[in-house]
């Protein structure tokens, strides 16, 4: 188990920065999920500081995780949280853009937590290196609680394309047929992909 002290350490960095990690509700959610269907190998796109990747590896010993990080400051700081809670040999960071990353590895989880607009490519890109049985999460589901209220609403154009983007995507899921998929409403709105 991971020093508390060395978590909190993460999230008030995480806090001081503006750098968004899951909530606590979500990262419990996501915790136990992993832990309730024994998944040993994750793959995940949106490293920001570690912090995920780290509770990931903090509910079983055996498990792996891959991380993608295309920013640098957040890279750099996601290694040095990594090195300094020991887990440099289960988490595996890539510095770089997610559709530049080819992997041939399959992963029983695939955790989507990157840029919102690119959720669905995102979805397709990795989609070949979900194991058969395996799963697909995505956070920000609910994108603030923006996602609920009328687009037009929404002053800034910019926004209102990213949330027309979240509401596209959360169609996509409904309606792919390889894919059984549930929302939940916690953290800030969370997709559970199971692969039919």
């Amino acid at each position: 188990m991971i020093n508390d002290n060395k978590i909190k350490q993460i999230k008030e960095y995480a806090e001081l920065n503006n750098v968004p990690i899951m909530m606590d509700d979500g990262i419990s959610f996501l915790t136990d999920y992993i832990h309730k269907h024994r998944i040993k190998k994750v793959l995940e796109v949106g490293a920001a500081i570690g912090y995920s990747a780290i509770m990931m590896c903090n509910v079983d010993p055996e498990l792996t995780v891959t991380t993608i990080e295309r920013d640098e400051k957040r890279y750099l700081e996601a290694l040095k949280n990594i090195k300094n809670v020991g887990l440099e040999d289960r988490i595996q960071l890539l510095y770089k853009d997610a559709f530049d990353v080819h992997l041939e590895d399959t992963y029983d989880l695939i955790f989507i937590d990157a840029a919102k607009a690119q959720n669905q490519k995102l979805f397709e890109y990795f989609e070949k290196n979900l194991s058969e049985n395996g799963t697909i999460i995505t956070d920000n589901m609910n994108f603030h609680g923006l996602v609920q209220i009328d687009s037009e609403e929404i002053e800034s154009r910019n926004l209102r394309q990213l949330v027309r983007k979240v509401k596209d995507y959360r169609l996509f899921l409904e309606n792919h047929k390889q894919y059984n998929t549930e929302f939940f409403d916690i953290g800030d709105g969370i997709a559970v992909s199971q692969k039919i």
